[in-house]
């Protein structure tokens, strides 16, 4: 009975003895156990980039958020359009003009090879646009720079000079339109950024010649089918960035090629608060955008413009930063390790190697040597 109770015993033992030809030290058996220690190694540091590695988790919920305002990023570049013609403008849903409200807008004057040849701070432009729009001309602050004529250019616009004394226009407006049409010949554009401080409401925003007087822009164009609205977005966003964010339209080109026409761009913003793993709050917002371009002809009545029709979602986007806990890392180490090990380099009580591949590779070796010699044996 107790021989019985000790073989069970004995049984149990979960570090028997090794066979005899694994307790022998050979060039395979360190060969394994070199490779399965950098094995190991490599797996340890896979694992703890992991555990270290930062990750997201999203969550969404009912946008509760009331009378905040909702900024707008601008940076655009009007190839085609002078500064002095483009003007910034934006209403929300029920009509109401909020640019007058916090605008901070600057315009730079490009050359024909993009190179910056002036600055313009516009502040309340919109609202001076239209203010002096009722009186049939555009009359802008006097910081604007006006170009020179010479003297040779002088007969060239006699023409011009006649049909604005026959609209009633005074001498800074016939000023202006010389001034645009001398740019518009040195083939001058526009590059448009600043913030914009809007309602957070559904609204739009437009770039646009729709700040001249028809009369005006008449004068300049010859037409609304001669407005060339090609731009380039290199940046359009409603708050700050967070890591990660893709913005659709930004490096966004659009180039008008003996055409003209209306460009729309219809946006729904998605409301979203960034938490970093510092526990720092970032609120901001991210969109998508479908795009529609209308064809300009000599009937329209309307000018062409770009526009970016916004609405925002119900729905708002948490978006935290967490890291794994330091129990699954432990969990997963030593699952890798402890299986690298046992495959490898196991070590017995006797501290001899008995890896499950040094002794595969040993009885492989074993079987290969009895196997020539029975191969002599039988050619003699």
């Amino acid at each position: 009975m107790k021989m019985g109770v000790k073989q069970v015993i004995k049984s149990l033992d979960a570090f028997p003895r090794a066979e005899e030809h694994l307790l022998q030290k050979t060039q395979s058996g360190a060969l394994v156990s070199i490779v399965g220690l950098v094995i190991m190694a490599t797996l340890f540091i896979h694992e703890l980039t992991y555990y270290l590695a930062i990750y997201t988790v999203h969550e969404m919920s009912v946008d509760l958020t009331r009378g905040e305002t909702l900024p707008i990023h601008i940076n655009m570049t009007f190839p085609s359009l002078p500064c002095d013609v483009l003007s910034v403008d934006a209403i929300d849903m029920s009509g109401k003009h909020e640019v007058d409200l916090d605008t901070n807008i600057w315009k730079l004057r490009l050359n024909s090879h993009g190179h910056i040849i002036g600055t313009e701070y516009l502040s309340d432009l919109v609202e001076k646009e239209h203010a002096t729009h009722n009186h049939g001309l555009l009359v802008k602050d006097g910081t604007l720079e006006f170009i020179s004529i010479d003297d040779d250019e002088k007969e060239h616009h006699d023409d011009s000079d006649k049909k604005l004394h026959a609209f009633g226009f005074d001498q800074e407006a016939e000023n202006m339109i010389k001034k645009v049409k001398q740019a518009l010949e040195n083939g001058e554009g526009c590059r448009v950024y600043g913030i914009l401080d809007v309602q957070r409401v559904a609204g739009n925003f437009h770039i646009s010649v729709h700040g001249l007087n028809i009369y005006v822009a008449q004068m300049i164009f010859g037409g609304a089918t001669h407005v060339n609205v090609s731009h380039v977005i290199h940046d359009l966003s409603f708050g700050p960035k967070y890591p990660g964010i893709h913005n659709p339209l930004d490096d966004t080109v659009r180039i008008l090629h003996d055409t003209s026409g209306t460009f729309k761009y219809y946006i729904k913003i998605v409301p979203t608060e960034y938490r970093y793993i510092s526990k720092e709050v970032l609120p901001t917002n991210q969109f998508s955008v479908s795009e529609y371009f209308s064809p300009m002809n000599q009937f329209d009545r309307t000018w062409p413009a770009v526009y970016f029709l916004y609405d925002l979602s119900p729905i708002t986007v948490t978006i935290k930063e967490e890291r794994r806990s330091f129990l699954h890392f432990i969990t997963r180490l030593c699952a890798v390790l402890g299986g690298t090990f046992a495959l490898t380099v196991r070590l017995t009580k006797d501290d001899f190697k008995t890896g499950m591949l040094d002794r595969w590779m040993f009885r492989l070796l074993d079987a290969l040597t009895k196997t020539k010699p029975s191969a002599r044996g039988v050619s003699r």
